[in-house]
């Protein structure tokens, strides 16, 4: 491996072609320029520098390592650069991540307006599920996370700070030709005999098996699908029903409707997750999301209205 200092030294030789200049660039001595540089040649395999009687040049070989050399020193460069931007606030790349639904509405209006107000920042964003963006949260690859306690409650995480954002309503999405389609709200007891679209039931509590339990029943089937679109089709085709925050209700196709249920612990809640010592840009984010939930006008529910309850915010770790 080349020492940093060492290619360094290579690059102002090259640009001066005389130790004794690069020695006086990098505040060097004479002497220790050429052992350093007679150290790098043996690292090398070979020399590096035809000596010449007024100074030095690169050889094919010096050539060779010079351009590495260069390329290396300026990513390094670079990358002080944004860590210093990054870590005085003033921009930098901001890695952050949201479960599915956030990034139906929420998370893309708060990034709009985080791009409208810091276009310093870029933001790397990906989708995960919630012990998914907690985990890399935790290993330092996220500065900032949008989870939820839904379907099983939020896992704990070391270092990790949340924030609540607001309680979200779970709704049933039926078929328009379902015969409790026209209904205002809809009592769980009346879909005991539907098959439910989830991705987790069984292996561990889930605000579904909680709900029904209270209900006086257990799911007659269990079609384990993941994915939102998934749980859409299936619905859409008749083949089962399926909770869906009011998060998602603008994602939620034409041939569906969302109707409310009568318990009213069926909700979740949505939260922001950062690390000990966030990034100023992640809790301009966090700011933004909250306002972006005060802000927005209620999302229709057909019949009705969406309501989230926003709460202040209260922190655990």
């Amino acid at each position: 491996m080349f020492e940093i200092d060492a290619l360094r030294l290579l690059v102002a030789v090259a640009e001066t072609g005389s130790f004794t200049k690069a020695a006086v660039r990098l505040n060097y001595t004479q002497s220790a320029v050429s052992r350093r540089i007679a150290t790098l040649e043996q690292q090398a395999g070979g020399p590096l520098l035809e000596r010449l009687p007024r100074g030095v040049r690169l050889n094919p070989a010096g050539r060779t390592l010079h351009r590495h050399a260069t390329e290396v020193l300026d990513r390094l460069s670079r990358a002080e650069r944004e860590l210093a931007v990054l870590h005085a606030g003033h921009g930098g790349l901001l890695h952050m991540g949201a479960f599915a639904t956030a990034n139906i509405s929420l998370v893309p209006t708060a990034l709009r307006a985080l791009r409208d107000a810091r276009p310093d920042v870029e933001v790397v964003a990906v989708e995960g599920p919630t012990h998914t963006l907690v985990e890399r949260l935790t290993d330092g690859a996220l500065d900032l996370a949008v989870v939820s306690d839904y379907p099983s409650g939020l896992p704990p995480a070391d270092g990790v700070t949340t924030t609540m954002l607001c309680e979200d309503e779970l709704l049933v999405a039926l078929p328009r030709e379902h015969r409790l389609a026209g209904a205002r709200t809809v009592d769980l007891w009346e879909l005991r005999d539907e098959a439910w679209l989830q991705n987790a039931y069984g292996d561990r509590p889930t605000m579904l098996a909680d709900a029904c339990s209270r209900a006086g029943f257990t799911p007659r089937k269990i079609i384990r699908i993941a994915e939102w679109s998934g749980k859409f089709g299936y619905a859409a085709a008749g083949l089962g029903v399926a909770l869906v925050p009011s998060l998602a209700a603008w994602a939620v196709p034409d041939e569906l409707v969302l109707r409310r249920l009568t318990d009213p612990a069926l909700r979740r809640t949505v939260h922001v997750a950062l690390p000990a010592a966030p990034l100023q840009a992640a809790l301009t984010l966090r700011d933004l999301l909250r306002a972006t939930l005060t802000t927005t006008e209620p999302q229709a529910v057909p019949g009705e209205h969406r309501k989230v309850r926003h709460n202040r915010s209260t922190p655990r770790s």
